[in-house]
């Protein structure tokens, strides 16, 4: 519950960033599909389909950035924000890598299927073992790997680069990594972000062509709204469980307690803790 609290006190703090997400990647989806109906007649046109894509990583990156450094809130340890948004093109390209892997086993599930299907016994082929079961089994697979084993290895690492550039925290996000709540969280994002919207477009569609643009348009509109959502929400969470050892660190002050025996003995059991005696400067500057 305390880490509910704490993930929508951030949202609530990075406020703006959390609006432009919504708004902002609109304008972006907008571009792209602006951008694909761009004609090459002239010389400035040509230009234009170079330069639109330029603009669109930009400012995807100014967007993620932004928002995972607000959710992230001040350090005195952050790097500039255009280190911190640049840092994410390395965790770009390792997606991209990832899902290129998933696009190759993608293609070959049918054949593995086939494979695995004719070593088996009749028995099992039959009942257990069938294709249409590998095939079930291999895209169950593929599919958790893309939208939820990848999203939790990578999003932690691209959160603590934007905050901290090459400073990552290598213990802290391997904490994070063996996280329950992390993963799960991750799961429930995939499961309301990308599983349920797929299905909005599975019936068959019918009524008048009217009706079936006006079902059309709110069913991407409600896809596009569940899809950012679990996406902020899952980055609110990344925050919280990122800075949790953070905010449970206390810097040593004036205030800090340190363990003197209190009889003859070493420290132990009979030791109690007592304030550090101020300084000289401090001791006058107080009186």
């Amino acid at each position: 519950m305390n880490d509910f609290k704490e993930m929508f006190r951030r949202l609530g703090c990075a406020r703006g960033w959390t609006a432009a997400q919504f708004w902002a990647t609109l304008l972006i989806v907008l571009a792209g599909v602006a951008w694909t109906r761009v004609p090459e007649r002239h010389s400035w046109q040509v230009g234009l389909t170079f330069l639109l894509p330029l603009l669109m990583l930009a400012a995807l990156l100014a967007l993620e950035a932004g928002t995972m450094r607000g959710f992230l809130q001040r350090d005195e340890r952050r790097v500039r924000f255009a280190w911190g948004a640049l840092t994410l093109l390395v965790w770009i390209a390792v997606v991209w890598i990832a899902w290129y892997l998933l696009d190759w086993c993608d293609d070959h599930i049918y054949l593995w299927a086939g494979y695995l299907n004719s070593r088996a016994s009749a028995h099992a082929r039959a009942r257990v073992f069938t294709f249409s079961h590998i095939v079930l089994w291999f895209t169950i697979l593929e599919w958790t790997f893309r939208w939820i084993v990848v999203p939790a290895k990578v999003i932690p690492h691209a959160m603590a680069s934007a905050q901290w550039g090459g400073r990552l925290p290598w213990r802290k996000l391997l904490r994070m990594l063996l996280n329950w709540r992390w993963w799960l969280g991750t799961v429930i994002a995939a499961l309301l972000g990308v599983w349920l919207p797929g299905h909005f477009f599975n019936g068959e569609p019918h009524g008048t062509p009217t009706h079936q643009m006006w079902a059309v348009g709110l069913k991407l509109a409600g896809a596009f709204l569940l899809a950012i959502l679990s996406w902020v929400l899952l980055l609110a969470l990344a925050a919280v469980v990122l800075a949790r050892d953070e905010q449970g660190a206390k810097a040593p002050g004036d205030d800090a307690m340190h363990l003197v025996p209190v009889g003859p003995g070493p420290l132990g059991e009979d030791s109690v803790k007592l304030p550090l005696p101020q300084s000289g400067d401090d001791a006058g500057g107080n009186s």
